[in-house]
């Protein structure tokens, strides 16, 4: 897929600023890592889910943090972004995982399905407005028979800047309209149990 593509608008558009910000916003993680903070909680909820290797995309990556770690723990994975410079800085750190710029809510990736998809990170609210049963069902046809997409968000009330508040009972709807049924909801990525303190929704669906 070429990466010389259309400007792709989502909301998270409107808060990025180009490779200075994507490089910054790496650095954060980074300086956390160096002070020892655990940020590898979507990743290890994935190892744990389903034993390596499987095949994962992770759906909206960023700079990578996710993938990458998901590739070092022996998953095959791709990374795939509507942000070319978060694409660009992934790239630069990570040699192995594959990373593609695409807008996930047309993504076509060649008829190549997956045994996890993931959704971390709060994509969900920063997708394109109206586009979020066009991500579930192209993110659908990438899911394997018995495949799961995963995906964690912030509820409304707690969303950061720029993000649209998206409710669990909204994000259920767009999943039935997609052809997903629930298998399950967490109130985070420690397998808290739902609804916790309603802050934060971890859902796994399946495809109906």
């Amino acid at each position: 897929m070429p990466d010389e593509l259309p400007e792709i608008r989502t909301r998270w558009s409107e808060v990025s600023g180009g490779i200075d910000a994507a490089t910054a916003y790496q650095r954060r993680f980074d300086a956390l890592v160096e002070r020892g903070v655990d940020i590898h909680g979507e990743a290890r909820f994935v190892h744990e889910l389903l034993p390596a290797p499987i095949r994962v995309l992770d759906a909206g990556c960023g700079t990578g943090r996710v993938a990458s770690e998901l590739t070092r723990l022996g998953h095959d994975v791709v990374g795939v972004d509507a942000d070319g410079d978060m694409i660009e800085v992934a790239r630069e750190r990570d040699d192995v995982t594959r990373f593609v710029r695409a807008d996930l809510a047309s993504l076509e990736l060649r008829g190549q399905t997956f045994d996890v998809v993931l959704m971390a990170g709060n994509v969900v609210p920063y997708l394109a407005d109206g586009t979020l049963v066009d991500v579930l069902r192209h993110l659908r046809g990438h899911l394997t028979p018995e495949g799961v997409l995963v995906a964690g968000w912030s509820l409304p009330g707690h969303e950061p800047a720029a993000a649209a508040p998206v409710s669990w009972q909204t994000y259920e709807r767009a999943t039935f309209a997609a052809g997903l049924s629930l298998v399950r909801r967490y109130a985070g990525w420690d397998a808290q149990a739902w609804p916790g303190d309603g802050s934060y929704c971890l859902a796994l669906h399946r495809r109906r």
